[in-house]
């Protein structure tokens, strides 16, 4: 028996064509993947199977119940997450729970059955605000909302982006005791081992159906946009010992490491979110920065750039003191966070301009450096469209762009690709290979492992601590593991201290 069935639904945004007479259907229990790159449609389909957009053509129903005429019954019947979570930042768990709650015309008490398991795990810090959790709680959280009105069905859009491995791994088998139950689970996601989690997945391209079928079908028909050739990093670009080389090694008398960091900390009263760690970074190395939601990385990444000073020890950035020189440091560096740091409201060249200013620039050289940066990255034709209009890979390319527009010393990367196809983050680590041979320093932070991979080196923290540093190669074959997701997650599995 099918649970959905949608038939030649369209929709449009203006001239967008966000859905194109778009047909599929999910079984009743089944976990059913919505798959395919930024802008392909999914968010739109999740929003009009719930009933939150109307379809310009076609008709959909849930459980029976039309979309369209039949709005209350199905948002009765539906749970869902979107791609950011619907979760009031400045209200407790408890408050959140007790506010979806009653949405529903229901209470906590009544739907706790539906949500015991899920929402035990993270009970306990019921007066904490969510604005203050981890990733892996705000999933818990807001899954928990999804679920209090006892859902029939249940939509996830990106439910775990941004959040580290090993939790993926716990929220996906939560999402299997569900099933168990009976609920069907429609989902979409950018990482290829939750595809295969799904039954059957929908392939959606630029708002058109490509194909409907098994995980390894589909991915195995379209792997030139869900599986494409690993990059093969040219290091010298093909010149001599190229000035990327010379930096790396040290030969180019400027000072070898860009980073040195020994025995930091940062404490937040007994609490030790940095707790002890030394490193260095070299010039020209693409360095990756691991760790699962609540090690220590971010805390360790804001001293780094000069946002929050250590509690003890000492470090250097580009040659200025994290302690006492942290205005300085904000100048000779670039930094991109996951939220892409660029203005929406802005152009393309307003945005390039603005930060070019920022860095301190001179006008004649903004002029001339936005012209080269508009043509290579083919966005000439585009210099005057508003950011918030440019698709999700675009922005990420413009926003990596920017952040080195000024050649900084190093350039931090927190999580840039999150939520990103695997097609268009390829093309993102084309960006950084090409920065590094110019002697940019790139320190990475990110959840996808298969980029763990293109790291020159790896830094792994667990509990506030490194608790591995060295080549992937290096770390595969000291912890004889086949591939950097299966090390990062033993080293995650000893964790002590909650990442919560």
């Amino acid at each position: 028996m099918e649970a959905i069935v949608v038939n030649n639904v369209s929709k449009s945004y203006g001239k967008v064509k966000a859905l194109d007479d778009v047909s599929f259907s999910v079984r009743k229990g089944e976990v059913f993947g919505l798959i395919g790159p930024d802008g392909a449609g999914k968010s739109t389909m999740f929003r009009i199977l719930c009933s939150l957009l109307l379809p310009e053509t076609g008709t959909a129903t849930v459980d029976g119940y039309d979309v369209v005429g039949q709005m209350r019954e199905v948002r009765c019947r539906v749970g869902y997450m979107p791609g950011k979570f619907s979760l009031y930042q400045d209200l407790t768990i408890e408050e959140n729970l007790q506010f979806f709650a009653t949405l529903f015309g229901t209470t906590v008490e009544a739907g706790y059955d539906s949500i015991r398991a899920i929402y035990s795990q993270i009970e306990r810090f019921k007066d904490r605000k969510a604005g203050a959790l981890s990733g892996g709680m705000k999933q818990k959280l807001a899954l928990s909302c999804a679920l209090v009105h006892s859902p029939s069905v249940l939509f996830l859009d990106e439910p775990t982006t941004g959040v580290d491995p090993v939790s993926r791994k716990e929220f996906w088998e939560m999402l299997l005791t569900l099933k168990e139950r009976g609920i069907t689970i429609v989902a979409s996601t950018p990482y290829l081992d939750e595809v295969r989690c799904c039954e059957r997945v929908a392939f959606l391209d630029h708002g058109q159906l490509r194909g409907v079928g098994t995980p390894d079908v589909i991915l195995e028909e379209f792997k030139d946009i869900f599986n494409p050739p690993a990059i093969v990093r040219n290091r010298g670009c093909g010149i001599k010992e190229s000035d990327a080389e010379l930096r790396l090694h040290g030969k180019s008398g400027e000072p070898d490491n860009v980073i040195e960091v020994e025995h930091l900390v940062k404490a937040f009263g007994t609490f030790h979110a940095v707790d002890d760690i030394s490193f260095s970074v070299k010039r020209g190395e693409i360095f990756g920065f691991l760790g699962a939601n609540g090690a220590g990385k971010t805390t360790a990444m804001h001293m780094l750039t000069g946002l929050n000073q250590p509690t003890s020890g000492t470090g250097t950035v580009v040659g200025y003191d994290i302690r006492t020189q942290h205005e300085q440091i904000k100048k000779h560096i670039g930094y991109m966070s996951q939220k892409f740091s660029l203005y929406e409201d802005l152009t393309v060249s307003e945005n390039i301009r603005l930060f070019a200013g920022i860095y301190g620039m001179k006008d004649e050289e903004i002029s001339r450096k936005t012209d080269e940066l508009l043509q290579r990255l083919k966005f000439t034709e585009h210099k005057d469209t508003l950011v918030s209009s440019l698709p999700l890979g675009w922005k990420q390319k413009l926003a990596f762009s920017v952040s080195i527009f000024h050649e900084p010393g190093v350039v931090f990367l927190d999580e840039p690709t999150g939520g990103v196809d695997p097609a268009t983050r390829r093309q993102f680590w084309e960006l950084i290979y090409d920065a590094a041979s110019r002697g940019i320093t790139v320190f990475v932070t990110t959840h996808y492992m298969d980029e763990a991979e293109y790291c020159d080196r790896i830094s792994i923290m667990v509990d506030g601590k490194i608790s591995a540093l060295g080549t992937p190669d290096e770390l595969k074959e000291r912890f004889q593991q086949p591939d950097m997701d299966h090390v990062f997650t033993y080293l995650a599995r000893q964790a002590t201290r909650s990442s919560d």
